[in-house]
């Protein structure tokens, strides 16, 4: 089988580590995009996550705004909003904005997960304006219309009609995609007709499924005519396999605690990792399923399982989360191991 080297692009979560601010974090992810802008990677993405201790990415918007300042060509977006955290008006709004301020270049990534507990979910949703899970297909609709040049018109039971737009005067509109994790989620991008990513990184179980489903059931729409998707994957590449598998141990000690149920503490160095690790064995259950599902290793081997990985799955970009934890002696607003991952996947 040949294998053909993917597209790159990023996922961001903008982790906070023992002692850092979230200032220091944010400020080290900025530099962590303009690398990449420097590499040639295809997107850079934030997450939406609420209330967790070692991530600062809460309001993507925000952090894509900074990012396309700090940046000239690549493209910039959310992996994902989590709508039915907002309105999904305000939702369009803040992108067309976007869009404006970076045109060509903005993507909206949309998921339909919390991204946070039951308590802070229902913090978000307090407002009458919220959306509601179970008009996410509709909300999609509306967002997507009303990101458009053309605007939305409501149409009210007396016959008239109400035109709404997201920007007064738009001639681009942000990429529009569909995140997810489940058969739903690949289904309703189908439907739709609309580009999905599988939330690979967090978990991979159902990849294949939920593939099959998106390919097989896509209905052309307007904005696209045949299916279009990428991978997310976790990655940590460095000089040597041992130095990886270092910088890749605060990582599943995280995520441990995340699946044990166990109280969340900011990002541990390599370090701390190691020296907790000995005393209390925290990540063994889960680190050897973790690697076995992301790329850590050297850049040469690294590269390869990429282009196989992409190979089997048919796609032709995978987005990495470069997960490469922070050594002691790093400077709190850098992520020189973060970075390093990048510039040895794209040497």
């Amino acid at each position: 089988m040949s294998t053909a080297t993917p597209a790159l692009s990023v996922l961001d979560l903008v982790p906070v580590r023992t002692g850092q601010t979230s200032a220091q974090a944010v400020t080290a992810s900025l530099a962590v995009a303009a690398r990449a802008d420097e590499l040639g990677y295809r997107r850079y993405w934030f997450a939406e996550h609420h209330n967790m201790p070692a991530v600062a990415s809460t309001t993507p918007p925000v952090l894509i705004a900074a990012a396309a300042a700090r940046t000239r060509r690549i493209r910039v977006g959310s992996g994902g909003v989590m709508l039915p955290n907002h309105s999904p008006l305000v939702v369009a709004e803040q992108f067309a904005a976007l869009e404006a301020l970076a045109p060509g270049r903005i993507d909206l990534g949309i998921g339909r997960a919390p991204g946070s507990d039951p308590v802070i979910t229902q913090l978000l949703r307090q407002s009458g304006t919220t959306s509601d899970v179970e008009r996410f297909p509709q909300h999609i609709r509306d967002i997507h219309s009303l990101v458009s040049p053309e605007g939305a018109s409501l149409r009210f039971t007396s016959g008239g009609t109400y035109d709404v737009h997201a920007t007064p005067a738009a001639t681009t509109a942000p990429e529009v995609w569909l995140l997810g994790s489940s058969d739903y989620s690949a289904q309703l991008a189908a439907s739709m007709g609309l580009p999905y990513v599988f939330a690979n990184h967090f978990s991979g179980e159902g990849l294949d499924r939920a593939l099959e489903l998106y390919r097989t059931q896509f209905q052309p729409s307007e904005t696209l005519a045949a299916p279009r998707t990428f991978l997310t994957a976790n990655a940590v590449v460095a000089d040597t396999d041992e130095q990886a598998r270092a910088q890749m141990l605060p990582q599943a000690r995280m995520m441990a605690r995340l699946r044990g149920g166990r109280p969340l503490v900011a990002l541990e160095t390599v370090e701390q990792a190691a020296a907790a690790e000995a005393v209390d064995g925290l990540a063994a259950p889960v680190l050897e399923t973790m690697l076995s599902r992301s790329f850590v290793g050297t850049a040469d081997d690294t590269r390869t399982r990429l282009a196989e990985f992409a190979t089997r799955y048919g796609v032709d970009e995978v987005m990495i989360s470069p997960v490469a934890a922070a050594t002691d002696d790093e400077p709190m607003d850098a992520a020189a191991s973060r970075i390093r991952t990048l510039e040895l996947l794209a040497a």
